[in-house]
């Protein structure tokens, strides 16, 4: 698919990247057909199934060659690999039994495909879908063109597996969502791909109804992958991949509520639902900010003094006993972090209220399994490092200077 996943690039002074992913809520599959399905927008009668026996049932009562699809939050599943015999994520099988032995090898396995981690993603649904006979494959998305402050409906029909390598011969259609797609996109349409006039009625039902979807439930991308034609000329969508606008969650939370998340996702999900931002990084060190500048500054200077940062985990303006009990329960589960650098500037929020919140924070999960300096500079600092001081708590450092800090975890977490 080719918009799934947007990224953006942080970059410490020696060039080494790492990665924020902008969380947009996606769909698997067999949401997004069922989505589709209230939109009255074809797509093939399908079902899931969690265990073999199911698989085996499900086909044996399809009673036809059946088609079965590994769902997973990434694209490229027709030409990936499990781990178990080696075959791609989507698969034809023709008996009950057939089934039963694909499922065997898919659910519980983790299929790598080019956009999963190199690990590839645990499967632990399949759908399954009488398959079909197909004439032609067509490639249909609805996006935002940015540049052109503009939504823009994109086709091609060279659908299918090799859209991304094909994506030069996307035709482009720019529209504005009140008037929807005109009768002039859809002349065009039907001259540069050859439909007939029969053919055209259900491309026009399913474009107006694309449009409909796209600005009823806050779309930002729509992509059909393949649209297939059949012999008799009916048109079924195979394969869809939606993402939407984060920001209107508040007005689609039925649409939300079925969101799935990827396993490293959960701690970055956990942590926005306290106002907290987090991004896993590669090393051994956690930290614990407020603000995203000082979180950039900490990696470069633990970097520098030899050691190798585990997260980005900005606390924000206002850090309570909560939002840091939850930052260190993430921490916690990381088995990687042998050391945690608290790196606190206070401007709005005063130290000593930090200091506070440390100390109740660690009391209440019972105390630092690994070892923690705390660094506070700013609004009651001095306050608040001797608040710390006088804790009790074991595996505890304080320190004011940025540099010695960074300098003592790694130090501490022996690296």
């Amino acid at each position: 698919m080719l918009g799934r996943y947007t990224f953006t690039r942080l970059w410490h002074r020696h060039h080494t990247p790492f990665t924020q992913q902008l969380r947009k809520l996606s769909l698997l599959e067999y949401q997004s057909h069922r989505l589709l399905k209230d939109f009255k927008i074809p797509v093939p009668k399908g079902s899931v199934v969690t265990t073999p026996q199911e698989a085996k049932d499900l086909v044996s009562s399809i009673n036809a060659p059946s088609v079965v699809k590994a769902q997973v939050l990434a694209g490229g599943r027709g030409k990936g690999k499990f781990n178990s015999d080696g075959k791609a994520g989507v698969r034809i099988v023709s008996s009950p039994e057939e089934a039963f032995e694909s499922a065997s090898n898919m659910l519980g396995y983790y299929l790598t495909t080019k956009q999963t981690p190199p690990e590839g993603l645990l499967v632990n649904k399949l759908y399954i879908y009488k398959s079909l006979d197909i004439a032609d494959e067509f490639y249909v998305a609805i996006t935002f063109d940015r540049g052109r402050y503009s939504p823009i409906l994109l086709i091609s029909d060279d659908g299918g597996v090799n859209i991304e390598s094909n994506a030069s011969k996307l035709q482009r259609f720019w529209f504005n969502l009140p008037h929807g797609i005109t009768p002039e996109i859809t002349a065009y349409i039907q001259a540069q791909f050859g439909f007939s006039d029969k053919e055209m009625a259900p491309i026009n039902h399913i474009l107006h109804q694309m449009v409909k979807l796209f600005q009823e439930k806050d779309a930002t991308l729509l992509e059909l992958n393949p649209l297939v034609r059949t012999p008799d000329d009916e048109f079924y969508c195979i394969d869809a991949k939606f993402s939407f606008d984060n920001s209107a969650k508040f007005r689609q939370e039925e649409l939300f509520a079925l969101e799935e998340r990827l396993p490293e996702e959960e701690d970055e999900y956990q942590a926005s639902q306290l106002g907290l931002s987090y991004v896993r990084l590669e090393g051994n060190i956690g930290n614990v900010v407020n603000g995203a500048g000082l979180a950039m500054a900490t990696n470069d200077l633990v970097t520098l003094c030899g050691g190798k940062c585990a997260n980005f985990l900005d606390v924000g303006g206002g850090a309570t006993k909560e939002t840091l009990s939850k930052a260190f329960d993430i921490l916690n589960k990381d088995t990687r972090i042998k050391g945690i650098l608290i790196n606190i500037y206070g401007g709005i929020v005063r130290c000593d209220m930090i200091a506070e919140s440390i100390v109740a924070a660690a009391s209440a999960m019972g105390g630092f399994k690994v070892p923690v300096v705390v660094r506070l500079q700013g609004t009651n600092s001095d306050i608040g490092l001797k608040l710390l001081e006088d804790s009790g708590l074991g595996n505890l450092t304080v320190e004011a200077d940025f540099e010695q800090a960074a300098g003592k975890v790694v130090e501490l977490s022996g690296v």
